[in-house]
C-alpha cells in the first residue's frame, strides 16, 4: 500500500467512530413566550442558528417547534438554551 493511501484509511478509520454515532433525529418544543407574529421568525432564526439544524418550523397557534438536527453536532439542551437565550423557553414534548 503506498502511503498516500495509507494515510487516506488511516484518515477516514479516525473519522468512521464519530460518523458511526451520528443520526438525524427531531424535537418538538413547547415554546414559552410567543404573543406576537414576529416571535414564530425570531424563534426559527434562533433555532436555525444552532450549528447541526438541519430544518424548523414554528406554529405560533400551537406555541411549538418542530426541529430536525443532527445529534453529533447539537443536543436537545442546546436547542432549548438557544431559544431561552432569545427569551423563548423552550422545553421538548414526548
Amino acid at each position: 500500500m503506498t502511503r498516500r493511501a495509507f494515510a487516506l484509511a488511516f484518515a477516514i478509520a479516525l473519522g468512521a467512530p464519530h460518523l458511526a454515532g451520528a443520526a438525524e433525529r427531531t424535537v418538538v418544543l413547547a415554546i414559552d413566550n410567543m404573543y406576537c407574529d414576529a416571535c414564530p421568525y425570531i424563534v426559527r432564526e434562533t433555532l436555525a442558528a444552532v450549528p447541526g439544524v438541519m430544518a424548523v418550523e414554528v406554529s405560533f397557534d400551537d406555541k411549538r417547534a418542530t426541529v430536525t438536527f443532527e445529534d453529533s453536532e447539537a443536543s436537545v439542551d442546546d436547542l432549548a438554551k438557544a431559544s431561552a437565550d432569545a427569551g423563548y423557553p423552550a422545553r421538548p414534548l414526548p
